[in-house]
């Protein structure tokens, strides 16, 4: 493995120099990992040449991982290095360390603002109150970013996996209970895989969907299907796909990676939606998560205002609403953080797309 490296005491921290089936093995000891900081996620959306990777360890085993989109601007010194859902910093099975985040930030800003005059973009893997939140807002404290309080941040519900699977049933509202009863009464068949052809049957429902409903989203499906052709092992998506008498007519795509499992993308028919499946295939998804381990459901971005319906239908399932920590940002050189201050002007809010997350869209 090639990448330049710098010792400072025990740490070692190394930038780029990774492989794929390198930063997957990185990811899979991280309990905070997740499909926004993979390496296909990066390659398709991104593309690999504008990736890069920092890494830090300490006797031999890795504390702190990153992967950074970097943005320049053609013939001019100007660039952004963003870090999506990251840095991961929550090793599985391990006391999370607020020293370690500390020492991150403190190497992200020496690597990208310091020695290539970027500035650097932050947006963690973390929601207001929770465990990570208060580690990565104690060793950010004394980095002193700046805080991105107009930004638009990812809102979600998130539904806790931890008890019993009746107990978890009987926090969903009366309204999601009894739509889940009639449903397994409905003699609905689903099925699971990751294998391309599940994909493939759902994007068969997604596009039946749009051209039906004809709704505008940012979320490209494609490429998440190019995604899962790179994802490796149990990185890889899950198609769950409820048929009745035989045909598929409703099918749902989530990322289970750390602790956290994260629904994608949804298609239903109108058949789908008369036999109510779409509460069958997420009640699915839930149990396949908890038997795997995770501790939470993320149910793919709420947006109470511009989707109403997809808002009631989420939060009937028992899970908190939460918000992601604020957005952070570091300066790079002058024209840098002139070129940030311009996409901070133009960005466009962002808004929880009925079938998909709007962290899939972000830069």
């Amino acid at each position: 493995m090639t990448g330049k490296k710098i010792f400072n005491a025990s740490l070692d921290v190394q930038v780029d120099g990774q492989t794929a089936e390198t930063w997957s093995a990185i990811l899979a000891q991280f309990a905070d990992a997740n499909i926004y900081q993979t390496w296909a996620y990066g390659a398709v959306r991104w593309g690999i040449r504008n990736l890069s990777h920092l890494v830090i360890r300490q006797d031999g085993q890795v504390m702190a991982a990153a992967q950074l989109r970097i943005v320049r601007l053609p013939l001019l010194p100007a660039g952004v290095a963003y870090l999506r859902w990251g840095p991961l910093f929550n090793r599985v099975g391990q006391t999370l360390n607020p020293a370690i985040v500390g020492e991150m930030l403190a190497r992200l800003r020496e690597e990208f603002c310091q020695q290539r005059g970027l500035t650097l973009q932050v947006i963690p893997n973390t929601y207001s109150g929770d465990t990570r939140s208060h580690a990565h807002k104690s060793a950010r404290h004394l980095s002193c970013p700046h805080l991105e309080v107009t930004w638009p941040r990812y809102r979600t519900v998130l539904v806790n996996l931890e008890s019993a699977a009746e107990l978890i049933r009987e926090r969903f509202n009366p309204k999601t209970r009894r739509h889940l009863k009639r449903a397994e009464k409905n003699s609905l068949a689903v099925e699971m895989s990751d294998r391309p052809e599940a994909y493939r049957e759902f994007l068969r429902l997604y596009e039946m969907m749009r051209q039906r409903k004809r709704f505008e989203t940012t979320v490209d499906v494609d490429e998440f299907g190019r995604m899962q052709l790179l994802l490796a092992g149990s990185a890889r998506m899950q198609t769950f796909i409820a048929r009745k008498d035989g045909q598929a007519i409703g099918a749902l795509v989530c990322s289970r990676m750390g602790d956290t499992g994260i629904y994608l993308l949804g298609a239903t028919n109108e058949r789908a939606r008369d036999l109510l499946a779409s509460y069958l295939l997420h009640w699915h998804a839930m149990l396949w998560l908890k038997a795997q381990g995770s501790l939470y459901y993320d149910l793919g971005g709420i947006d109470p205002e511009a989707n109403s319906g997809g808002y009631e239908f989420k939060s009937g399932f028992g899970g908190n609403e939460v918000a992601q920590s604020i957005p952070y940002s570091f300066p790079g050189g002058w024209f840098s953080s002139k070129l940030f201050a311009f996409i901070r002007w133009r960005r466009r809010p962002v808004v929880s797309d009925p079938q998909g997350t709007p962290a899939a869209t972000s830069a």
